[in-house]
């Protein structure tokens, strides 16, 4: 399982928070009304006790019951303001919270969409549901209590202290003993939780994809009877939660502990100490009673300040959770000018603007384009969630094709008057961000050439880099040197918006979503049943009428609910459904029988006749779809030929095709 990268260092915890204020900003008036709000209902709360004082000293000791009624009246007012006043500023807060809230999510989703594939590939889903979900669900509760609270408690603790030194200081200064030691612990219970919430929250993270593997993968648990394991792997897992909760736990009890117990001390030395002044005559039992509720009003501001501090630091956490997403660089935007031909890339360009198209191009294989489909049924919301915008309809126009048309083994040339047409690419090495500086690249100064309307075909051994090479054509991974250029154009000059309109790609893995089979296969383009028809067809994907809903029946996630080989022809009809100048095609017949391989080849070969392909290939019935063929060995293209050239002059190729165990291959070249 991918482990979660390390947290960057942690920050003060007011500069962390700090960080949400462009969110906060556009509801910042309703944020303040609200506080305003409170800090004037508290403040209601705290003009009971005078009250009481004057109908203590006064309609009480007078023996007025007319006073005493009217004093009631005048709590039962204050009370019922001090309510209102709270309820309106919960109104005041709900709907731009909530707002504040899925505005976080949704710039959260899209940026997910437009970081590198690098970057999904170091970082574990689980880690990234929960700073969708868990970690802004906690920033929410934030703003709207604790952020509030935090304030209003602080100012019904002053002006509550001020009261009580005006009704009698000696009273107040007996109160004030307990302020140094709950501070000091306040201070270092924020220290200590700050670590265990950090913890805990990474920990959810970790909880979560496995549970999400579990479910993904429940077939093969199933299949291998590892569920004891698995459930083995959950419970110590969520046992390591439980601790770090326990630990939290304990902590949030020992402030509380401090908290509450200090304060009801110094009420307990307050009103023995004011009951001996109210007898020998030197304090008024009116005053006194004043006192001290008061103080019994100051209980709450005083026993939340443990929970308050406990959501805020778990705020603070959530908030660099969010931003350890959110700061990740995204893909780069074209830079101004062209780029020389092998110049090695220097970091990442500006980023995109936050409503720039998401590129989701990583997991679906989809590309994103200018046109807007115009389609029978038009898209629906399962698709539209997905960031994708349908690819236009409208092909642009092929260059005319190169002069060149001799084979033979190395790299390809152009011997026309100089112009880089089809897809090239020009001393290409590529080398993983994550990899050791001292690791050899994947990919080692590449030269290849496939020219306009031609098809080839990629072979090498397992681990030799197909894969990688074909993921840098539609930029999921950059070039660490070098350059690919399409119609002469460097692919970095590009949006990718326009980039991935050219070019359609079928992985090997095939991926679809949870929406109905023709909603996945139009995500790759088209304008509607016409092109879903011809595209079903060349992918002889014709199973696709037969379930129950025809093409608009839903596949479920992952769309397991079909087979490995449908999967990979809806992938394919996918790919093709656009019309592409340029098909990348990772092993697309891999899943498929024997007799399903040959009626797709004869469909492909059609649409292979006017388009430019690039396809990695294992087995000799899929490189006889190509043109010319491409050995790629220890990173590097080594020969370059027609299938029966290489067979026939090259011996690792003629071993890679006879399906030879590789003991065998010294006997083979012989």
């Amino acid at each position: 399982m991918p482990t979660t990268p390390s947290p960057p260092e942690s920050r003060p915890t007011v500069r962390t928070l700090l960080r949400l204020w462009p969110y906060v900003r556009p509801v910042r008036t309703r944020l303040f009304s609200a506080a305003f709000v409170a800090v004037v209902a508290s403040c209601i709360g705290l003009v009971i006790p005078l009250v009481l004082k004057w109908m203590v000293d006064g309609p009480i000791a007078d023996r007025d019951p007319a006073g005493v009624w009217l004093g009631a009246l005048y709590l039962l007012l204050l009370g019922l303001a001090e309510a209102l006043l709270f309820g309106f500023r919960r109104w005041l807060v709900a709907r731009p919270l909530s707002h504040v809230e899925a505005e976080m999510r949704a710039g959260l989703y899209r940026h997910l969409q437009r970081l590198p594939v690098a970057f999904h590939d170091r970082w574990p889903s689980g880690q990234l549901l929960s700073r969708a979900t868990t970690d802004l669900m906690l920033l929410r509760m934030f703003l709207a209590f604790p952020l509030t609270f935090l304030l209003v408690n602080g100012v019904t603790i002053l002006v509550g202290v001020i009261i009580m030194l005006i009704q009698d200081w000696t009273l107040g200064l007996v109160i004030l003993v307990p302020a140094v030691p709950v501070m000091v612990t306040c201070v270092v219970f924020e220290k200590r939780y700050s670590g265990a919430a950090r913890l805990a929250q990474d920990q959810v993270g970790d909880l979560t994809t496995v549970v999400e593997e579990g479910v993904l993968g429940i077939r093969i648990i199933k299949g291998f009877g590892r569920h004891r394991s698995q459930a083995r792997a959950f419970r110590e897992l969520a046992g390591k939660l439980r601790g770090t909760e326990l630990r939290k736990a304990r902590l949030l009890a020992t402030i509380l502990g401090v908290i509450v117990t200090l304060p009801e001390l110094a009420i307990g030395a307050a009103l023995v100490l004011g009951a001996v002044r109210v007898a020998d005559g030197s304090l008024s039992a009116g005053t006194l009673v004043a006192f001290l509720s008061t103080a019994l009003a100051l209980r709450w501001p005083v026993d939340s300040i443990g929970f308050l501090l406990a959501m805020s630091q778990e705020a603070a956490t959530a908030t660099e959770r969010y931003f350890e997403v959110m700061d990740a660089e995204p893909e780069s935007t074209p830079a101004a000018g062209s780029r020389a031909a092998g110049a090695a890339r220097v970091g990442a360009a500006e980023p995109q603007p936050t409503a720039a198209l998401p590129d989701s191009t990583a997991a679906a294989g989809s590309r994103a384009a200018g046109a807007a489909r115009v389609g029978d049924g038009g898209t629906s919301q399962a698709v539209q969630a997905l960031g994708e915008a349908p690819r236009s309809a409208e092909r642009r126009n092929q260059p005319p094709a190169d002069t060149n048309t001799g084979t033979g083994s190395g790299s390809d040339t152009n011997t026309g008057t100089g112009s880089i047409e089809g897809l090239r690419f020009e001393n290409v090495s590529f080398r993983y961000p994550d990899a050791p500086a001292d690791s050899l690249p994947v990919l080692d100064r590449v030269d290849l050439h496939i020219r306009p309307g031609e098809s080839l075909a990629l072979v090498g051994a397992t681990g030799s880099g197909k894969t990688t090479l074909t993921a840098l054509v539609p930029r999921l991974h950059e070039v660490t040197e070098g350059r690919i250029t399409l119609h002469g154009t460097d692919i970095t000059e590009m949006s990718r918006e326009e980039l991935r309109s050219r070019v359609a790609v079928a992985f090997e893995e095939p991926t679809l979503f949870s929406a109905s089979v023709g909603e996945n296969v139009l995500m790759g383009g088209g304008t509607g049943d016409e092109d879903l028809e011809r595209a079903l067809a060349v992918a002889q994907a014709d199973f696709a009428h037969a379930l129950p809903r025809g093409t608009d029946t839903q596949v479920g996630e992952q769309g397991l609910s079909l087979s490995g080989g449908q999967r990979q022809r809806l992938a394919l009809a996918r790919a093709v459904v656009g019309r592409p100048d340029f098909l990348v095609l990772d092993d697309p017949l891999s899943a498929l029988d024997v007799h399903t391989e040959a009626a797709v080849e004869a469909a492909l070969r059609r649409v292979l006749a006017d388009t430019t392909a690039l396809i990695v290939a294992h087995r000799p019935s899929t490189v006889l779809l190509a043109d010319r063929v491409a050995l790629l060995s220890g990173g590097r293209i080594t020969a370059v030929g027609t299938h029966h050239e290489l067979l026939r002059d090259n011996p690792e190729y003629a071993h890679l095709m006879s399906g030879a165990p590789a003991g065998n291959q010294e006997e083979d070249e012989r």
